[in-house]
């Protein structure tokens, strides 16, 4: 058993009801220049790209996938991961998950050009039934686009926190159990129901007397919130799954994310081991459901 297992399965006896399970998910970044272990770039998808929010999912459900920017399916994940530089003017290139479905919206497939980051950061894809592009909708004609105008989309997108300027190879999300090598993550992903972010929130304070702040924005909700903006900060960060979280990768309603640096989550283990007797969770209502 590694140490991220141990980690794991010592949070997760410490809530103290039988069964329970917390979908986690180990995040490694790796900047550019950096050696890639081969049993990370073993997981790259082939043939396929995948978003953030889906290799999130993914690994919590125990499929390790590390991301680059070959095999990204999101434009937006790939800038606020540090992936692609947030101006560049030329699309990404290939097929993508998320620009995919605006390609399904429109008549002409052949003539129909993916979105360049650049299109992101100028809230011309946001805001795209504004803009006039209602080629970057993702719902149809009738597509309000995320934000009213561009004004309030370039606003929203200079609030999303990006690791800026791009400086990331690749992107390992991984599950605490995988076996192929004990590698320490940069960063901790747990998808929890409200009653047991309570309880992590209550570990975290009885061992830091800290509060934990919920920095949250409708959309790049993985990507944005849960890693650039803990791996940047150093701080533990809730925030809601967003648009394509909920409609690509699935995530379930009642599940919240929470971003956390690895040393914070070390301090949680031991929280949740400590304050137990003070908090007891099995006691709490829908605990055990």
């Amino acid at each position: 058993m590694n140490t991220n297992q141990k980690l794991y399965k010592r949070m997760v006896s410490a809530f103290g009801v039988d069964s329970l399970e917390i979908p986690t998910t180990l995040v490694k970044l790796f900047k550019s220049g950096e050696d890639i272990p081969a049993d990370v770039k073993h997981h790259q998808p082939e043939g396929i790209s995948i978003t953030s929010c889906q290799a999130h999912k993914q690994a919590s459900l125990g499929d390790a996938i590390c991301l680059t920017r070959d095999n990204i399916g999101c434009v937006a994940a790939a800038i606020s991961l540090g992936l692609v530089d947030q101006n560049e003017k030329k699309p990404l290139g290939g097929s993508r998950v998320y620009t995919d479905l605006m390609k399904e919206q429109v008549q002409d497939k052949n003539r129909f050009q993916a979105p360049t980051p650049s299109d992101f950061t100028e809230g011309l894809v946001y805001a795209c039934k504004a803009a006039g592009k209602t080629e970057f909708s993702l719902f149809g004609e009738e597509d309000s686009g995320r934000y009213q105008d561009v004004e309030t989309a370039r606003k929203a997108v200079s609030e999303m926190t990006a690791i800026q300027p791009a400086n990331i190879e690749a992107v390992f999300f991984y599950p605490p159990d995988l076996t192929d090598l004990d590698l320490e993550p940069d960063l901790v992903l747990l998808s929890v129901r409200p009653v047991e972010l309570t309880r992590v929130v209550q570990a975290y304070q009885f061992m830091t007397g800290k509060r934990v702040k919920a920095n949250i924005g409708a959309l790049r909700m993985v990507n944005s919130d849960l890693i650039a903006r803990p791996y940047l900060t150093g701080e533990i960060n809730v925030s809601t799954y967003c648009l394509g979280a909920r409609l690509i990768a699935q995530f379930d309603a009642n599940r919240l994310g929470m971003g956390i640096p690895f040393d914070d989550y070390r301090i949680i283990v031991e929280g949740m081991e400590k304050s137990k007797t003070g908090y007891p969770f099995h006691l709490y209502p829908g605990a055990a459901d």
